[in-house]
């Protein structure tokens, strides 16, 4: 086992498994001139996806509503923390003809925390699908969203337009949640995805290693995960954005991941993408 990283100490030294692959020019200027010509945004960008090279040269990318700034400042999250302007009422269209675009098969969207909004983005989040939906019939639709507070109304609106898969991530575990996330609250966070089970979602769910978390605190956080109906998972490891964020305090290897894998099957999960690279969308079109 690696000792754990102080914060003081050198910086680790990154792990050859966790080279990045660079997006093709091609697959690259293709994505990028459609997301201009829309001004629409990706979380592949946003949050330095390091599958952003694999996913654009597949013509696939996790669109990223409401904006590209947050308005809560996560100290694992890469997004800008600076006040947000309104929502643009033109971007549920935007969005569809891009995913008509790119004639995208399964479409993942994801957003900033709107905690300035009435209703924290909800009714955006709702007419976005609802486009997307209504412009591309046969693509199926993945929403990985902020937590609503757990407010089951604001729940309620975006599950009424009716997205395949729900997904809310714990991001890390219940001792580590008050430093990592910034205004989240871990049981919030199970009560998000136990509110979207029991309305009839199929809910997902993900997390990162690497923040100072301990094997028995890893395991713990799938069981309660899993006690929420949730039966699709992603593990990957936790990369540090910048000098400003928390440091990494540990790279898993590939073997390490394959144990938390099979510790997620064991407990009962129906499908579990484990790796050093894995992030929430990372294959999502397998997860139906």
């Amino acid at each position: 086992m690696r000792e754990k990283n102080s914060g003081s100490d050198p910086e680790l030294r990154k792990p050859d498994w966790l080279k990045i692959k660079l997006p093709s020019v091609e697959a690259y200027s293709k994505i990028k001139k459609s997301l201009s010509k829309g001004h629409l945004h990706t979380i592949c960008e946003s949050g330095n996806c390091p599958n952003q090279g694999e996913c654009w040269a597949a013509g696939t990318a996790t669109f990223m509503i409401l904006g590209e700034n947050c308005t809560r400042n996560c100290r694992f999250c890469a997004v800008s923390h600076v006040k947000p302007l309104p929502p643009d009422a033109e971007e549920p269209l935007k969005l569809a003809e891009s995913v008509k675009e790119f004639n995208l098969k399964h479409v993942v969207i994801t957003s900033v925390t709107r905690d300035d909004l009435i209703d924290e983005g909800a009714s955006h989040w709702a007419a976005c699908v609802q486009k997307v939906r209504e412009i591309n019939p046969a693509s199926t639709i993945e929403i990985l969203v902020p937590d609503f507070h757990a407010k089951e109304d604001l729940i309620q609106i975006v599950l009424n337009s009716k997205p395949e898969i729900f997904s809310h991530n714990l991001e890390t575990g219940e001792r580590l949640t008050s430093l990592i996330r910034s205004g989240a609250q871990y049981s919030r966070s199970l009560e998000v995805l136990r509110i979207a089970y029991e309305k009839g979602a199929k809910t997902k769910s993900g997390f990162m290693v690497g923040l100072g978390e301990s094997n028995e605190e890893i395991r713990q956080l799938l069981e309660d995960i899993y006690s929420t109906g949730v039966r699709i998972v992603n593990i990957g490891q936790y990369l540090q954005p910048s000098r400003k964020h928390h440091p990494v305090l540990k790279y898993y290897t590939p073997e390490e991941f394959g144990i938390f894998k099979k510790w997620a099957l064991s407990i009962g999960f129906k499908h579990v993408e484990s790796g050093p690279l894995v992030r929430s969308s990372y294959h999502a079109q397998n997860h139906l």
